[in-house]
């Protein structure tokens, strides 16, 4: 059932879900139905999740947006058509990516960035284009699943099979004006909705009420990340560290700015890795298996350094299948004599609620061969998986792997894993709405 509005902040709306933003910190709703039944929304019915709402979104326009942005980005913007959306990705000079995002093509010298950080605005304030930045303070609801469709043409009352992968226009819902946008990098069937926060809670009511009669569910922050894992897509600041924390530059920038949506807070090291390891917690292109982003016909930076990765690349992205023997150990040690192992939370390890540079070491034969991080338990498969980048000759299916869970210095569980299919949620992949 629908829990009751309250107020907040001076009188602030508030509803379940929606991101509280003052002095730099944000509340969010952890569970709704529970996790369980909240994991298995986007299997097997749909899910509404605004745990991105907030001011994330940039928008840049002038005669020089373009150029300034194919500076920044990795990707190729001359055949970027208005109207259009893709994956974005901002490297760093070592190619280390320091954000990413989705970007849209609002008109020849408008573009609008959805959960980049700072790193676009930061730039920005480097260069001397003729480009205008505006930070905007918009909901952004997701609803993905089966049923996403349905639920959003119940809820806008028009037919919105029209609306094509990475496409967007405007509709009706609730009486306000808000954008829909088509999505789901994971490949499954997803839509976003984006628009004034002024009016998110009548858009997010009515799409809950659309969506009674094909089980909506609200999906929580805390299993927000088992989407990501299952579906086979990197999550910033928990599978990986953007690699700002390694640009002076960038810290200096944003100590004092207001925290757009990956902020200049130190994040939260774990795992069997040395924490002086930096390295381990972040990530190339290559290595999230996104090199296909990556156009070397412009200039941009980190282009030096990925085009000499792209000649030999070392590293690949897999999913990891823990073996639930060892897993079961794990808890059983909690009601042994002496010390236990460290915990292994549900449905995502380390918890999804902050910033979390996890890596854990993936050996072979007590050689280290990868990093494992974002450790999910998938209700849906009943198994504990996680996303591991490991050297290309150890990334065959079905090879069996060692992950030393555990943190830095202290007890550790050698767990059995073997190398499954990426991603690991083939189920209605690409699926089709005409």
């Amino acid at each position: 059932m629908p829990r009751t509005p309250f107020t907040v902040l001076s009188g602030t709306p508030f509803y379940p879900d929606y991101p509280i933003w003052a002095v730099g910190a944000v509340a969010r709703q952890q569970e709704f139905n529970g996790w369980q039944a909240e994991s298995m929304s986007w299997k097997t019915g749909c899910y509404i999740h605004g745990g991105l709402s907030g001011p994330g979104q940039v928008r840049y326009h002038g005669p020089d947006a373009e150029r300034f942005l194919s500076g920044v980005f990795v990707n190729n913007f001359s055949r970027f058509r208005i109207g259009r959306a893709k994956h974005a990705i901002a490297c760093n000079e070592q190619g280390l990516i320091v954000g990413h995002g989705v970007m849209q093509r609002l008109a020849d010298d408008d573009f609008r960035i959805f959960v980049s950080g700072a790193w676009g605005l930061y730039q920005h304030s480097l260069s001397e284009f003729d480009v205008q930045q505006e930070v905007q303070n918009n909901y952004l609801f997701q609803v993905a699943g089966p049923h996403s469709l349905a639920v959003l043409e119940a809820a806008s009352g028009e037919t919105l099979a029209d609306v094509s992968f990475l496409g967007f226009r405007d509709i009706m819902v609730a009486g306000r004006r808000c954008e829909i946008m088509r999505i789901g990098m994971a490949g499954t069937l997803a839509y976003e909705l984006h628009g004034p926060i002024s009016d998110g809670p009548a858009v997010y009511q009515a799409v809950v009420d659309a969506g009674e009669d094909y089980g909506i569910e609200r999906l929580g922050w805390k299993t927000y990340g088992v989407n990501h894992i299952e579906g086979g897509f990197p999550q910033q600041i928990w599978t990986f560290l953007p690699a700002t924390y390694e640009d002076q530059g960038f810290q200096s920038f944003v100590k004092d700015a207001p925290t757009y949506r990956v902020g200049p807070a130190a994040p939260i090291i774990s795992g069997s890795v040395d924490p002086a390891d930096m390295r381990a917690r972040y990530r190339t292109p290559q290595e999230l298996g996104w090199a296909s982003s990556v156009q070397f016909d412009h200039d941009f930076i980190g282009r030096a350094a990925l085009e000499t990765e792209a000649d030999n690349p070392q590293r690949t992205i897999v999913t990891l299948v823990w073996n639930a023997e060892d897993i079961v150990d794990i808890y059983a040690s909690l009601f042994r004599e002496g010390e236990d192992y460290k915990f292994l939370e549900m449905p995502t390890a380390p918890r999804f609620d902050g910033i979390v540079g996890h890596a854990d070491h993936v050996m072979k034969g007590g050689r280290p061969v990868g990093i494992s991080s974002g450790i999910t338990y998938s209700y849906y498969f009943r198994k504990v998986i996680s996303h591991a980048i490991l050297d290309l000759d150890e990334a065959a299916l079905g090879n069996d792997l060692i992950v030393q869970w555990g943190d830095y210095g202290g007890r550790q569980k050698a767990v059995r894993a073997t190398v499954g299919r990426y991603p690991y949620l083939s189920q209605n992949r690409n699926q089709s709405v005409v």
